[in-house]
């Protein structure tokens, strides 16, 4: 597994996506203590992840649990974890042992192995259900008319706590064309609250360029990357 070993200025970059989000709560009239701010460390190596958490930052989030399980016990075991990216259900168990939330709900299958594998070890799961709100074919996430059935399911579970709702929306140059997306998340999750009386308090939505858009539609989480660590390089492929 290659991964990035950053040269970006990790703290000058925390500073400055900390004074993003305080200026975005300013405009919209909200609490900067509302919302969390997720540093998404997936392809960037250990290091860069101990020096963020040096700088204060606690709450990373990857994309893979290959990764995280080789990466999470390189770093201090104050910090809380977070998987944003898709999850097959045969790495279920796995992610209940390594994070502390999970961003990407997307089937009652899957809500019912984390509840299963959480209660196994004895761990309270916070989760999200990721819904896509855009229709892509290519992004993950359940279709709108398919969260209900999970939604009825929250009574029933024993260790798992929805929480809340994530989206990512279609890519964008104009942080303006995720607008939409964001506040229609945010729409059905104030129906959904009210018809089953879950609570659905975070909203996962937002990422380095369009965190601003997201935050005045109402995110208690963003999810940034290459705002703090830097660009990222992938490896060619091999012909």
């Amino acid at each position: 597994m290659n991964l990035n070993d950053t040269t970006a200025d990790i703290g000058a970059n925390l500073e400055d996506v900390r004074r993003r989000i305080a200026a975005a709560c300013a405009r919209c009239g909200r609490d900067p203590a509302d919302v969390r701010l997720v540093a998404v460390s997936k392809t960037y190596a250990a290091s860069a992840v101990r020096e963020a958490a040096a700088c204060g930052q606690r709450v990373f989030g990857e994309n893979r649990v290959q990764e995280a399980a080789v990466k999470v016990p390189q770093c201090p075991g104050t910090l809380e974890w977070h998987l944003i990216g898709h999850l097959q259900s045969n790495k279920a168990a796995a992610a209940v042992r390594l994070f502390d939330w999970v961003h990407s709900v997307d089937t009652p299958k899957l809500l019912r192995m984390l509840d299963g594998h959480a209660a196994a070890a004895g761990k309270r799961l916070r989760v999200l259900l990721e819904v896509n709100v855009s229709g892509e074919i290519s992004k993950s996430g359940a279709a709108p008319d398919a969260v209900p059935e999970m939604l009825a399911m929250v009574p029933d579970l024993q260790t798992v706590e929805v929480r809340g709702l994530m989206t990512v929306p279609p890519v964008a140059e104009d942080p303006e064309e995720a607008r939409p997306h964001f506040r229609r998340l945010r729409g059905l999750r104030d129906a959904w609250a009210a018809e089953y009386a879950v609570p659905l308090e975070e909203l996962s939505m937002g990422m380095t360029h369009d965190m601003e858009v997201a935050i005045e539609e109402g995110a208690t989480f963003v999810r940034v990357g290459t705002g703090i660590f830097g660009a990222r390089t992938y490896p060619e492929k091999e012909a």
